[in-house]
């Protein structure tokens, strides 16, 4: 293991997992032409945000027959739209390995109040059993835990003929996995994750089963406006024609679009998901070799690409008080913050101790692999301080 400092550095140490690296070669000169200072009603202004919500479908592959549209309160404000919208309906099942989905899962016990509610949870590092959920059911689920980099494998144990509905979180999975859109009927993302874009603004995608469902069922609810997707009883179109429930950033729009035209001229989704894939295979090398690090994802068929999540292996930091082993980890992170080498790389804070690497499709190979030796430098002058 390295004692000297090593000499290169990453030329762009953004290894943040949301709001995440700007696409290469982002500069601010490429928002000139946004149309800032108008109203988000004004016919430019539409047209424009349903320019999104078409490239965004085009580059993701969504069926035609889905509505895509821009919603409030980023990837956040879409998952609570379509949990206190679609809810209440079937029985659900909500599946929870980490921070995320484990606060829909108490969003929909507690704060909607259902009775017929299952939690289906694992560890961090780990799936539920994903052969016992019931899809006579609604099935609400993280397509990708963010703060675990456990994700997945594919949709193959989603029932096609299922009869409830299928709500998935995949903001930290669009455009760096391939998605299940056949089986999947609500679909929720934000603008600041894979492609770097500014938060605040969400996006969602419905099946035609999840608006027949809009349509048909009325929540015993109160629903804040910003939740309202249906008019009199019918799917209000407009907003997945460039209409929005509240007032977005034409600024944020512009940049939207600017990742997405970048994404469509790099070759699309499939070189997405080989950039991202590179990325974390870069750092399996790397694990393989370490003396230290692992992967808090044992398994490497749900190991994230995108939110890449790393633990100690080390059997004398295993023996730590978990305070003392947060205290360790984060000050690796905040060495390494120091050296400008990498920036924002510390564990979720309701994680296990350890470190995470945004590894999506917009961090380059090279900076990756710069960074590799530095995390091996700081764990060692960290060990050896302490």
């Amino acid at each position: 293991m390295p004692s000297e400092r090593p000499h290169g550095k990453p030329r762009r140490p953004f290894f943040s997992s949301g709001p995440c690296a700007k696409r290469p070669g982002w500069h601010p000169d490429v928002l000139r032409h946004a149309l800032v200072g108008r109203s988000h009603r004004a016919a430019p202004c539409r047209a424009r945000i349903a320019e999104v919500s078409e490239r965004s479908r085009t580059l993701l592959g969504i069926p035609d027959d889905y509505r895509v549209g821009l919603v409030p309160a980023s990837d956040t404000g879409a998952v609570e739209l379509a949990l206190w919208s679609l809810l209440g309906a079937r029985g659900v099942d909500v599946l929870a390995w980490e921070s995320f989905g484990r606060g829909w899962l108490a969003d929909v016990r507690d704060q909607l109040g259902l009775d017929d509610v299952r939690g289906l949870t694992a560890d961090y590092g780990e799936l539920p059993d994903l052969g016992s959920v019931d899809f006579a059911r609604d099935v609400v689920f993280t397509w990708n835990g963010t703060t675990s980099g456990v994700c997945v494998p594919d949709g193959e144990w989603i029932a096609p003929d299922r009869e409830g509905l299928t709500v998935c979180d995949a903001t930290s999975a669009v455009f760096a996995m391939e998605l299940a859109w056949d089986r999947l009927d609500v679909v929720t993302w934000s603008w600041q994750k894979a492609l770097g874009g500014e938060a605040g603004h969400g996006m969602i995608a419905l099946s035609p089963r999840a608006v027949e469902r809009l349509e048909s069922y009325t929540p015993p609810r109160p629903l804040p406006k910003i939740f309202r997707l249906v008019r009199k009883g019918r799917l209000n179109e407009a907003i997945f024609r460039g209409d929005t429930i509240n007032t977005p950033s034409m600024l944020c729009v512009e940049d939207a679009l600017d990742g997405l035209c970048w994404a469509e001229e790099a070759g699309g989704l499939p070189t997405l998901i080989a950039l991202s894939s590179a990325n974390l295979a870069a750092i399996e090398t790397w694990v393989g070799e370490s003396e230290w690090a692992g992967f808090l994802a044992r398994d490497p068929a749900t190991r994230s690409s995108t939110s890449i999540c790393l633990a100690v292996r080390d059997p004398h930091f295993e023996a730590l008080a978990a305070d003392e082993q947060k205290a360790r980890t984060r000050a690796v992170a905040s060495r390494l913050e120091d050296e400008g080498v990498a920036h924002d790389i510390a564990a979720y804070r309701d994680a296990p101790p350890g470190l995470r690497v945004w590894g999506g499709a917009t961090v380059e190979n090279a900076d990756i692999e710069a960074l590799l030796p530095w995390l091996d430098w700081a764990w060692e002058a960290t060990r050896v301080a302490s």
